[in-house]
């Protein structure tokens, strides 16, 4: 005698004509039809599934925000370039007997800065027009290097003020040893003088340092200095007199005081730096605040590129 043979249901089985788990909502009688789903329904859901976050208005603003501004100083960057590289060839810096001095050169710092400016600003902006991660990544670490080297070198600045001065005060007088023979350094040291009032570096008996102003010269200007340590032409004439500094060292100093300034440049240099000292920190904070948020705008970038690569 056959006996059928039942199965015994403990309490914590699951029946087979029960929905599936996965599918809480699917009725009894289509389990089968849902379970024979196409690879592409499956795919439909994952879309579905993903996250909803597409660009933004603000995104497309922040990349080509970030484009033109990369590309403008880009091609400052070029233009200092361009200038720094003239000014060397014209001179003939690159020549055997100037390439000895040729590190104080003002030009070479406009060639420094300009190529510096150039291949970061290049960087970014076509990182950020191809949206390319890699640019990208490079931009924001040399960007992130600049504004440590910029912090750094203000708390330096600040602790060693002394060997400051005194470095400001050798390049001062580096640039009056070579007057007549570098016109960029003949150009700055006639703005610092006429602009600032002043005559030397301390005073005006630092010209002596002047092969052609020193009082053993042979030559016209012996004893003298330059115009732009006079005072101001009367007020009847706005034209200054080119030699009203001839022979101005040989007087003695209360007659000399009507014709130049005997106060020293380097005096009124930290003078004009503690009057603007907030506007200049004003500056430096605006500054480095602009490259702050350079750094996240491209961070952003950088995560909307990577999210476009998981979900595209």
């Amino acid at each position: 005698m056959d006996l059928a043979v039942r199965r015994v249901r403990w309490p914590w089985t699951r029946r087979e004509d029960a929905p599936n788990e996965s599918s809480p909502l699917i009725p009894k009688g289509d389990t089968e039809l849902h379970q024979v789903g196409t690879s592409d329904e499956h795919e439909d859901r994952f879309k579905e599934l993903r996250p909803r976050r597409g660009s933004s208005f603000i995104d497309y603003f922040l990349k080509y925000l970030l484009v033109l501004s990369n590309l403008t100083f880009s091609v400052l960057g070029l233009l200092l370039l361009a200038s720094g590289m003239w000014g060397l060839i014209s001179k003939e810096s690159f020549a055997q007997e100037k390439l000895g001095s040729i590190g104080t050169d003002p030009m070479l710092l406009l060639v420094t800065l300009g190529l510096l400016l150039a291949t970061l600003c290049l960087t970014g902006c076509v990182g950020a027009l191809r949206e390319n991660s890699f640019l990208l990544k490079l931009f924001s670490g040399m960007l992130l290097a600049l504004i440590t080297a910029q912090i750094l070198a203000a708390v330096l600045v600040y602790n060693v003020r002394r060997e400051f001065a005194n470095a400001l005060r050798s390049a001062m007088l580096a640039a009056m040893a070579r007057y007549q023979d570098d016109l960029d350094l003949r150009f700055i040291t006639d703005e610092i003088q006429s602009n600032l009032r002043c005559c030397g570096a301390d005073s005006y008996r630092d010209w002596e340092i002047n092969v052609y102003y020193n009082c053993s010269s042979p030559g016209v200007l012996a004893c003298g200095v330059p115009a732009t340590c006079c005072v101001e032409p009367p007020d009847n004439s706005t034209v200054w007199n080119s030699q009203c500094g001839l022979g101005a060292r040989a007087l003695d100093e209360f007659s000399a005081q009507s014709v130049i300034f005997l106060g020293g440049c380097l005096g009124n240099i930290w003078r004009w730096l503690e009057q603007h000292e907030r506007s200049i920190g004003t500056v430096a904070l605006v500054l480095l605040g602009v490259q702050i948020l350079t750094v996240l705008v491209t961070t952003r970038l950088q995560r909307r590129i990577r999210w476009h690569q998981v979900y595209k």
